[in-house]
C-alpha cells in the first residue's frame, strides 16, 4: 500500500535531509584527510563556511533524487550509497598514488570490467563482506518500511529547486565568483592536494570540471611562436652518430610499473632479477627516467614520450587524453614527424584499447593501426589471473617488425606488471627478498618476479633484434614506480625523496652502433630527440627545442628539477628563458591555435 506524506511528515524528511548531507560531507572530507577525523574536524573549525554550504549542496542532491525517484527511501539511500563510493574512491586513489579522485577519472567508468580487475586486492575480503550486509541488510528494510510517496506537485516543485540550487552551486565555484571567494574558496588548480584540503572534496571536485590544462601566457601569439621556430630552426641539428643505411625501425617499449628493486637499500636478493639488464646497460646508452607520475596515471608517461610536451607545464592532476587530445582532430607527435618521413606507426597494448580513450587518442597521433588485447596473435598469460605478459608483448611486437616491408615506430605499452602485487599471479616467486618486514614479503617478492620477467622479456628482444634484417633501434623505459605500499618506501627511506621515487630504468638497444655513452636521468619527452641523435636522424626544430632544454634541464618535473650535474635547486636565467620558450609552444601546440605545427615540424 502507497502512502502519501502529511505536512508533519515532510518537516522530518527534510529536516534529515538535511542532516544527511552534513553527514555525507563530512565523510568525503574524511576520505580526502586519510580518514583522519582529527583533521576533519580542524578544516570544519576553520572553514565553517565552506562546510555549511557544501553540506547544503548534499541536501539538493539527497532531495532531487526523493523527487526524481518517488519514493521517500529509495532515492535518497542511492544518491546517498553513490557519493559514499565516490569518497571511498578519493580515499583509495589518495593512498595508491597520492592524487585525489579528479571529475576526469570517472572516464574510467566505461572500463569498470577492467578497472575491477586492476583493482583487485585493494578492498579487503572483510570490508567486502560487511559492504554486502550491510547492503543486504538496507535492502531488506527497504522492502518492510511502507512505501511512501511524495505528490506530483511537491515532487516537480522539489526538483525544480534542486536543479536550481545544484547548476547555481556548480556555477558560482567553477567560476570563482565573489560569492564563492567570500567564503574562502580559492581555485588552487596549480596543488590539487592543497586545493581538497583546504577547499574540501566537494568545492576542489566541481572547480575542476571546467579546468583548462593550461593558463594562457600573457605573450602568446603568432608571432612569439615564429620567432621562436626561427630560433630554433637556425640551430644545428644534425646527429653526429653515422646514420644507417636505410632508415631503421624504432621501438618505444613502455612498461608498466618497472623500475629497479634491487636500488632499494635495506633489502637483499638471492639473486639478481635483471641480470641481462645489468649486463646490458654496460654496453649501451642507459640512465633513468624521470617520470611525472608516482604509482599510476601512465597515460601522462606516454604523452610525454609521445608529443615530446612536458607535465611540468600543466595544472595538477591534468591527464591530456581524456581532458583534451581526445577533443583535437590532430597534434604533432613522433608519430606525425617519423609519418612525413615514410614511417608506417603502430601501436599495441595488450589491453583494453578504450584505456584513457587510447582508441581516440592514438588515431589523432597519427597512428595507421592499433592492437589491443583483442587483436594480438598471441595473447598469452602467465596464469590466467595475470595480465598478458610482457614476453607475449614483445613477440607479438617482434612479429610485426619483421613482417613491415617499410620502416616502422611501434609504440608498445605493457602490461605485465601492473597492481595488484598478488602472490601466483604471474607464477610462482623465485627470488627470496630479505630484510622485508613479514606483512610485505609477498608482495615485494612478487613484484620482484614480474621484475625478472620483464628481465628475461627483454634479452629475448635483444637477440631478436640481430636477426630483424632492417635497423631497429629499441628504446625501454618504465613508466612508473610500482603502487607498492608505502612502508616499503618509507623502509627504504625513499618516502621522503622525490628523485627515487620517480626514477625508472632507461635503456637503449639496436642492431646497429649506437655507442654506449650514459644518458644520465632523462624525462619522457626527451626520449624523441635522443633517439633521433642516436639514430643519426635530423631533428625538426621542435626537436631543436627539446636538446637545448634537454642539455640544461635533461629531468624535468614538478616533483624535482635535474640538470646535468644533479639536482638543481633553482633556475638560472638561461634556464627560465628556454622553458619560457617551450611552456609558449605547449600552450600553443594543447590550448592555442598550433601555429607550431606550420612552423616547428
Amino acid at each position: 500500500m502507497r502512502h502519501y506524506m502529511p505536512g508533519k511528515r515532510l518537516g522530518i524528511m527534510l529536516l534529515s535531509f538535511l542532516i544527511g548531507g552534513f553527514v555525507l560531507n563530512f565523510i568525503m572530507q574524511a576520505a580526502t584527510f586519510g580518514m583522519d577525523i582529527g583533521s576533519v574536524f580542524a578544516w570544519i573549525s576553520r572553514y565553517y563556511w565552506l562546510y555549511a554550504a557544501g553540506s547544503l549542496f548534499f541536501f539538493f542532491v539527497l532531495l532531487a533524487f526523493a523527487a526524481v525517484i518517488p519514493n521517500l527511501y529509495i532515492g535518497p539511500l542511492i544518491a546517498f550509497v553513490a557519493c559514499v563510493i565516490l569518497g571511498i574512491a578519493d580515499y583509495k586513489k589518495l593512498a595508491t598514488t597520492g592524487e585525489p579522485l579528479f571529475p576526469w577519472d570517472l572516464m574510467l567508468v566505461k572500463n569498470a570490467g577492467e578497472m575491477s580487475k586492476i583493482t583487485n586486492g585493494m578492498i579487503s575480503p572483510l570490508a567486502l563482506v560487511l559492504a554486502v550486509v550491510l547492503i543486504a541488510g538496507l535492502i531488506y528494510l527497504l522492502r518492510k518500511l511502507p512505501k511512501i510517496r511524495i505528490g506530483l506537485p511537491l515532487r516537480a516543485g522539489f526538483t525544480m529547486i534542486s536543479a536550481i540550487m545544484i547548476a547555481g552551486f556548480i556555477l558560482v565555484v567553477g567560476g570563482q565568483s565573489t560569492l564563492a571567494t567570500s567564503i574562502h574558496y580559492q581555485n588552487i588548480y596549480w596543488n590539487q592536494k592543497v586545493n581538497y584540503t583546504q577547499n574540501g572534496f566537494l568545492f576542489a571536485f566541481t572547480g575542476n570540471l571546467k579546468q583548462n590544462l593550461m593558463e594562457k601566457p600573457d605573450n602568446y601569439s603568432k608571432e612569439a611562436i615564429t620567432k621562436i621556430a626561427e630560433k630554433y630552426s637556425a640551430l644545428p641539428g644534425n646527429s653526429t652518430a653515422a646514420a644507417p643505411a636505410e632508415s631503421p625501425n624504432i621501438l618505444y617499449m613502455m612498461d608498466e610499473a618497472f623500475f629497479d628493486p634491487t636500488r632499494l637499500p635495506t633489502f637483499t636478493f638471492s639473486e639478481d632479477p635483471l641480470k641481462f639488464i645489468h649486463q646490458e646497460e654496460k654496453n649501451t646508452p642507459s640512465g633513468y627516467m624521470l617520470s611525472p607520475e608516482f604509482g599510476g596515471n601512465t597515460a601522462n608517461i606516454e604523452f610525454e614520450a609521445l608529443t615530446g610536451l612536458s607535465m611540468y607545464f600543466l595544472k595538477d592532476g591534468s591527464i591530456p587524453y581524456q581532458q583534451r587530445i581526445v577533443k583535437m582532430s590532430s597534434l604533432p607527435s613522433i608519430v606525425s614527424i617519423l609519418k612525413d618521413r615514410g614511417y608506417r606507426a603502430l601501436a599495441l597494448h595488450p589491453f583494453d584499447e578504450t584505456f584513457y580513450n587510447r582508441n581516440k587518442v592514438y588515431p589523432i597521433l597519427g597512428f595507421d593501426q592499433f592492437t589491443d588485447q583483442d587483436q594480438m596473435t598471441n595473447a598469452q598469460r602467465i596464469t590466467p589471473d595475470g595480465y598478458i605478459s610482457d614476453m607475449a608483448a614483445v613477440k607479438e611486437a617482434v612479429r610485426e617488425l619483421d613482417s613491415s616491408d617499410q620502416p616502422t615506430f611501434l609504440h608498445l605499452v605493457t602490461m605485465q606488471n601492473h597492481f595488484p602485487f598478488v602472490k601466483g599471479h604471474n607464477g610462482p616467486n623465485t627470488v627470496t627478498v630479505s630484510g622485508a618486514t613479514p606483512d610485505r614479503k609477498d608482495e615485494l617478492e612478487t613484484y620482484v618476479q614480474d621484475t625478472k620477467l620483464t628481465d628475461e622479456a627483454l634479452a629475448y628482444l635483444a637477440e631478436e633484434l640481430k636477426s630483424l634484417k632492417r635497423p631497429t633501434i629499441v628504446v625501454f623505459w618504465g613508466d612508473h614506480l610500482p603502487a607498492l605500499s608505502g612502508d616499503i618506501y618509507k623502509q627504504a627511506g625513499w618516502d621522503t625523496n622525490p628523485r627515487l621515487k620517480h626514477e625508472t630504468k632507461l635503456l637503449y638497444m639496436a642492431n646497429f652502433d649506437i655507442g654506449k655513452q650514459p644518458v644520465g636521468t632523462l624525462s619522457p619527452a626527451f626520449i624523441g630527440p635522443t633517439v633521433f641523435e642516436l639514430s643519426g636522424q635530423k631533428l625538426p626544430a621542435y626537436y631543436k627545442l627539446l636538446d637545448k632544454v634537454k642539455s640544461e634541464l635533461p629531468g624535468l618535473s614538478k616533483n624535482v628539477l635535474i640538470g646535468p650535474s644533479g639536482v638543481v635547486p633553482g633556475l638560472n636565467a638561461e634556464q627560465q628563458a628556454l622553458l619560457d620558450d617551450y611552456h609558449l609552444v605547449e600552450y600553443d601546440m594543447l590550448e592555442g591555435e598550433n601555429y607550431s605545427q606550420g612552423l616547428l615540424f
